[in-house]
């Protein structure tokens, strides 16, 4: 079980699941002490695939798509992808990389437009009928939230806990404090509309929840790497056109 974008989302074994993994993430249970298998793949390959639009859409969105089936033959893959992508010799990373868009695009061909990113995040955890715990109330709330300005006060206030024991119990539950995972959540949308759209950088700074261009600057280049308009640049070109 995932905690993605603030929401509690089950993976079910052997299905194949996708997500932008710049929204805030976290392995918080699992059924079994079988292996599971990770791949993060960079978002300038990912554009660069050419996948159909009805698949890469939605997961620009922040949108999940999971496979319908299970595929069998995808835990040896995936033992072979990290082994080939682990080992320093480009010509298996290229091997990988080519096996991996093609398993994706065999998966995207499959799926009809309306299964792909069929529910976003917040609506496919208020569909669960999941129990939420208090630390879940706090992560759920900023993921519906993070574009208003707020503090860890108020987000701790609109869940009825005192502030300092909701910041022990968010850091205990998820490992990393309320602030940086608010501030994961704006960043990610943020990269959301830097690739998607052509709004000012100002105006994304402000709907990402941001009170200001310089605080949003700063820390947009401390979790990327650059600042917003180089990440525009690098990644906006490979976007397939809505």
């Amino acid at each position: 079980m995932y905690l993605l974008g603030g929401a509690r989302i089950t993976v079910e074994a052997g299905r194949l699941t996708l997500f932008w993994a710049a929204i805030p993430h976290q392995i918080v249970q699992w059924e079994t002490r079988k292996p599971y298998y990770v791949a993060t793949l960079p978002l300038a390959w990912f554009l660069g695939c050419g996948f159909p639009e009805h698949f890469a859409h939605p997961i620009l969105a922040g949108q999940i798509v999971c496979d319908p089936q299970t595929a069998p033959g995808d835990s040896a893959k995936f033992r072979q992808w990290v082994t080939d992508l682990h080992c320093g010799a480009a010509r298996n990373e290229q091997a990988a990389q080519l096996e991996i868009q093609a398993r994706l695009l065999r998966l995207a061909l499959a799926l009809p437009a309306r299964q792909c990113g069929a529910a976003r995040l917040p609506q496919a955890l208020l569909q669960s009928g999941y129990q939420l715990s208090r630390a879940d109330q706090l992560a759920c709330y900023i993921a519906r939230h993070y574009h208003e300005a707020m503090t860890a006060r108020q987000i701790a206030s609109a869940a009825g806990l005192h502030p300092n024991y909701a910041m022990t119990l968010f850091r205990k539950a998820f490992g990393t404090t309320i602030t940086d995972f608010l501030t994961r959540h704006r960043i990610s949308h943020a990269q959301r509309l830097l690739v998607t759209t052509d709004d000012p950088i100002i105006e994304i700074a402000a709907n990402s929840g941001f009170q200001s261009l310089s605080r949003f600057n700063e820390a947009f280049k401390l979790a990327c790497g650059c600042p917003p308009r180089s990440f525009r640049n690098a990644h906006r070109s490979r976007v397939v056109a809505p």
